[in-house]
């Protein structure tokens, strides 16, 4: 054994123990279903735990460990799969939730409705849709879609960036490039679809490396220009593809973004700018959360759960009314659907990052554990998300959702009368939400997804990003140097770092019941209208149209500024007592569309995008805007498609699609890490109330808050 090949094993070997050490922290030990729920409580304060579960309690409630663990036997026993159970590969496993009129009839207390389960396995490169009896024990198969391949396992991303160190042409790459095989990080880069044979037949991955020495931000030190396509299945490398040999590697001074490496720095800034803030219960939340999964505020209650793909789900969301009491639905199902990011630089090493985040990669598996006081405030509550492994076993995700009431000093309602009326009145009122956060770390970018409750009867729905950007190698380290016809596809933040143009869009399902399951999609226009100068000095106003859509094709909306529509979802069988018909409008807030060409492979793929609004006919089968097999699909399985079938949608069980987006040209400011940018749209009611639902809010008294010591004054 010669000397070059002891040290590449070497470094093999170190690398492997590394990055296993990293999935072992990352994937929670699975905990077998005789251990009680209290052994999954370790770490926690002890008053904002959630136990999990031991057993459902509710139609909705996610898998338990005991029922992913009775399913894994249940598969394996399978004739098609036991003659090889250690090379069953599971992809995704969830509950398969009971028709929406059983879970509505449903009260607590009642028997629960049979347990189902939807599971996607793979045995020999051939994938399976399944549906499991947990009763009956039963399986059924169910069809796959026509192209693309399921969600990637944890397993095959930590796996397939691996696979380049047993090349010998890749570690001479980068040896080339004067980085050391033991300095190398590398991630898993989806390689979306572009029309081409071997994307047919082969799950495909391609590996890019960047260099961790000198500092942890290591997306900042690109090995530009070497790429590698990896076959998922066998980790063979297929091809490597080397072009940027003469691009320096970014330095590592100012790149890391740690506290404790920032404190002793030179260029540290001085002094604290903000004393630490809090906000503090001393009676308590006023929120409950009850078997895990239910929650009850302000006369909101609604279920909320984690899951795999989507992250977060909030599911049978009623609002009390304030007059009657009565419990009036709202939202029987909410989640992010699909999340796509597309670059924008053609080169060879770039054009195919054109990510399907929840598709390919599970927005929810990418949740980190969000860190107390930090993520969220000290009066936060936390869940935890239970998955499987690619092993069909199950492990927690810790700390993956946080719920907490918000108070910011806003205003709920205020008024206050003018002098000249002789009357004084100063009545407001302030504004106190419930917020339900998650955020999932996909790679090198952080997203933040808030589902916020207020007690007007808004939902908002709120998503920010942060984290780091994906920049690109650069020769260049002043913008002076850029060649004057040649595009740099970004921003130069640093020397030799290029922050590349990019988009984010989020594709909302939004299963809107509004009093009840049959609703209508009315666009409401306001257009100028002229007057008649003989009756009135004003030469035009704003009239309000409205009509109702009759099919799918009638509600895809694009959302023009000087074209204003209001867009609301109405039950026309309930009315007010004027009249009109209860509803609940989106409010879109500052949004992106989507600009590529519609014939460019990655906008075929995510043609989801090309309206903000879509509305269909609800379909169990139709919940993942990008397909059920996202990865390397072909684009024939998206909500695009499904809603050129034009289905009638007036008086139906209707889902209303939102798209929020956003259009990212990096910034200085950006590096090395990005302050958090956000956007959002709000569920408003629209004549659902009889009048303003939080009249008879209470003020803030003095009486009522804690007695705090004043700080001294200076």
């Amino acid at each position: 054994m010669n000397s070059s090949f002891l040290s590449h094993f070497l470094c093999f070997s170190l690398c492997l123990f590394l990055l296993l050490l990293f999935t072992l922290s990352w994937l929670q030990p699975a905990i077998p279903p005789s251990t009680s729920s209290d052994h999954l409580l370790t770490h926690r304060k002890p008053t904002q735990a959630s136990a999990l579960p031991s057993t459902p309690c509710h139609p909705l409630d996610p898998l338990t460990i005991s029922e992913i663990t009775t399913i894994r036997s249940i598969l394996i026993s399978q004739p098609h799969f036991s003659s090889s159970p250690s090379s069953l590969i599971f992809h995704s496993l969830s509950l398969d939730p009971p028709d929406k009129d059983v879970v509505l009839s449903w009260s607590s207390g009642d028997p629960l409705p049979p347990r189902r389960a939807s599971a996607v396995v793979r045995l020999n490169g051939q994938a399976h849709s399944l549906s499991i009896d947990l009763s009956t024990g039963t399986v059924s198969s169910l069809p796959n879609p026509v192209s693309g391949f399921p969600t990637m396992t944890i397993e095959d991303m930590t796996s397939s960036a691996l696979a380049p160190l047993s090349d010998p042409a890749f570690n001479r790459s980068v040896i080339a490039r004067g980085v050391r095989t033991s300095d190398l990080a590398c991630l898993p880069v989806s390689s979306g679809w572009f029309g081409r044979e071997i994307e047919n037949k082969r799950r495909l991955i391609k590996v890019q490396c960047y260099s961790i020495e000198g500092t942890a931000n290591f997306y900042m030190r690109p090995i530009e220009g070497l790429t590698v396509l990896v076959d998922m299945d066998t980790k063979e490398v297929v091809q490597i593809t080397d072009e940027g040999g003469n691009i320096p590697i970014p330095k590592s001074a100012g790149t890391d973004y740690r506290y404790d490496e920032l404190r002793g720095s030179e260029n540290a800034e001085k002094g604290r700018p903000l004393r630490p803030i809090s906000i503090e219960q001393p009676e308590g939340p006023s929120f409950e959360v009850v078997d895990g999964h239910r929650v009850k505020w302000a006369g909101w209650e609604f279920h909320l759960k984690a899951d795999a793909r989507a992250g977060l789900v909030v599911s049978a969301a009623t609002v009390a009314d304030p007059i009657t009491g009565k419990r009036r639905s709202v939202l029987y199902k909410g989640f992010a659907s699909e999340l796509f990011v597309p670059y924008m630089d053609p080169t060879d090493a770039w054009y195919f990052k054109t990510y399907m985040d929840a598709g390919e990669y599970g927005f929810g598996l990418q949740a980190m554990p969000l860190v107390p006081l930090n993520d969220c405030p000290r009066n936060a509550y936390y869940m935890d998300g239970t998955f499987v492994a690619a092993d069909g076993r199950p492990y927690v995700r810790k700390n993956m959702i946080c719920l907490y009431e918000s108070y910011a000093g806003d205003i709920g309602w205020r008024h206050s009368e003018s002098p000249i009326t002789g009357l004084e009145i100063r009545e407001v009122r302030p504004k106190v939400t419930l917020v339900a956060r998650m955020a999932a770390s996909v790679a090198n970018y952080d997203y933040i997804v808030d589902w916020e409750f207020q007690t007007d009867g808004i939902i908002r729905v709120k998503v920010g990003l942060s984290g780091i950007l994906m920049v690109k190698g650069s020769p260049y380290t002043h913008i002076t140097q850029f060649p004057s016809k040649q595009d740099t596809y970004g921003t130069l933040l640093s020397e030799n770092i290029i922050g590349v143009i990019h988009d984010h869009f989020i594709t909302f399902h939004l299963d809107l019941d509004i009093d009840g399951a049959n609703n209508s999609f009315v666009k409401v226009q306001l257009s100028r209208q002229g007057t008649d100068s003989d009756a009135t000095p004003r030469r035009s106003y704003l009239k309000a149209t409205r009509n109702t859509a009759q099919t799918e094709k009638d509600a895809q909306i694009k959302l023009k500024l000087y074209e204003p529509y209001e867009f609301h979802v109405i039950n026309s069988d309930k009315t007010t007592r004027v009249g009109n018909p209860v509803g609940y409008k989106v409010v879109p807030a500052g949004t992106a569309a989507a600009l590529l060409d519609l014939k460019d492979p990655p906008q075929i793929r995510g043609a989801f995008t090309n309206n903000q609004i879509w509305v269909t006919p609800r379909d169990k089968k139709e919940e993942w805007a990008g397909g059920l097999f996202v990865y390397q699909n072909k684009g024939e399985d998206t909500l695009a498609v499904w809603s050129e079938r034009d289905r009638p949608i007036e008086n139906k069980d209707i889902v209303l699609w939102y798209t929020l987006g956003f259009h990212h040209i990096p910034c200085q400011e950006d590096f090395p890490i990005m302050p958090i940018v956000s956007s959002s749209f709000d569920l408003k009611p629209v004549n659902f109330f009889e009048r303003n639902p939080i009249l008879n809010s209470a003020p803030n008294l003095e009486k009522d808050l804690p007695v705090c010591t004043a700080a001294a004054s200076s």
